[in-house]
């Protein structure tokens, strides 16, 4: 698979990206279980609350996985300039990990940067794919 190789942070982006968000399962599954928290019932939507804050991480995290793995696989297919792609794969996942820790300790401000970094990070993905596309 040398195709892949000028990519390899890009996708070992993919394979942290993927731990980042069964992390974040798990924590979800544990603040639950200690709140007492009946499971397939939804959770009060109260931002003081980290099992929201934890919950609504999680969901962010999955509104913008399958737009990774759409941009990526798009960029890596038009064989965009590595360093371009890469460097927007990094940008994502500080962008990802950064959003949860913000949101975990409700620092707002700093959890909309941290989520604009990854929106960003991944519109360059798509430049990258498309400035190569032919």
């Amino acid at each position: 698979m040398e195709f892949i190789e000028p990519y390899k942070i890009t996708v070992l982006v993919l394979g942290l990206s993927g731990i980042l968000f069964w992390l974040q399962l798990v924590i979800v599954d544990i603040l639950g279980i200690k709140a007492k928290h009946t499971p397939g019932f939804a959770i009060a939507q109260d931002h003081r609350q980290l099992l929201f804050r934890a919950n609504r991480t999680l969901a962010n995290s999955n509104e913008s996985v399958g737009i990774l793995l759409l941009l990526v696989t798009f960029a890596i297919l038009s064989n965009a300039n590595p360093t371009w792609l890469n460097n927007a794969a990094v940008a994502y996942f500080v962008g990802r990990a950064s959003h949860m820790l913000f949101y975990y300790f409700n620092i707002k401000l700093m959890r909309s940067i941290a989520f604009a970094v990854s929106l960003i990070a991944l519109l360059v993905m798509f430049i990258a794919g498309l400035m190569s596309y032919s």
